[in-house]
């Protein structure tokens, strides 16, 4: 049997190996752990990135120099202190959060890593991005909020990044039901749609699917 079987589905990406691998490549402090642990501490769901996915947005955000981001979908501030640790001192991140109990645990979490660069956006996101778009353009967007706002939230990038800017968006196979007749399946379909139009586009296949784009034009 060949040695790489990847490509017709094996997956060798065992917990054992995930946990060494973790260790070495993208280790917490207590920062980071605290706030990856909220769950244990707050009725919030562990939903957060993976420690590897969290890293990766980080270095992606410092190899674009990116300055002013954007998060959609807060929860308890895990990726966010990736991201704000990602920018230069005079860099900002805005992040929005539907639920306030999220947003208290995300606030709780960024004082305890020493971060004061972010702006923590509470309410229904469409209006959290509508709030913030007199301060663009930005130079990135993190997608990881309700599935069924994705179309909304990736025409907005498309409005509101600058040319060259980032797209990230995670969940995008939509949890293996991406081709559903759900109608957050299709929402999603159009999530697609719209940012293969307006970026140029690529996918990491992540366990739940990463979808990067480079706003054209740039």
């Amino acid at each position: 049997m060949a040695d790489n079987m990847s490509r017709l589905g094996a997956s060798y990406a065992t917990p054992e190996i995930l946990a060494y691998l973790e260790a070495k490549h993208a280790p917490m402090d207590a920062a980071l752990r605290y706030a990856f642990e909220a769950p244990n501490r707050h009725p919030i769901p562990a939903i957060h990135l993976g420690q590897h996915e969290a890293t990766f947005v980080g270095w992606l955000l410092r190899l674009i120099n990116a300055r002013k981001v954007v998060e959609v979908g807060t929860l308890a501030g895990f990726s966010g202190i990736h991201i704000a640790r990602a920018l230069p001192a005079a860099g900002h991140l805005y992040t929005c959060e539907r639920e306030p109990h999220h947003a208290e645990a995300a606030r709780d979490a960024f004082a305890r890593a020493g971060l004061s660069s972010i702006t923590v956006v509470e309410g229904d996101a469409r209006a959290s991005l509508a709030s913030i778009a007199s301060v663009g353009p930005f130079d990135a967007i993190f997608i990881d909020a309700d599935k069924a706002g994705y179309e909304y939230y990736v025409s907005w990038a498309a409005e509101n990044l600058r040319e060259g800017g980032l797209l990230l968006g995670d969940n995008v196979f939509f949890f293996g039901r991406l081709l559903s007749d759900e109608p957050e399946a299709q929402s999603m379909r159009r999530f697609h749609d719209i940012a293969a139009v307006h970026f140029e586009t690529c996918l990491l296949p992540t366990p739940d699917g990463l979808l990067l784009g480079r706003k054209k034009g740039g």
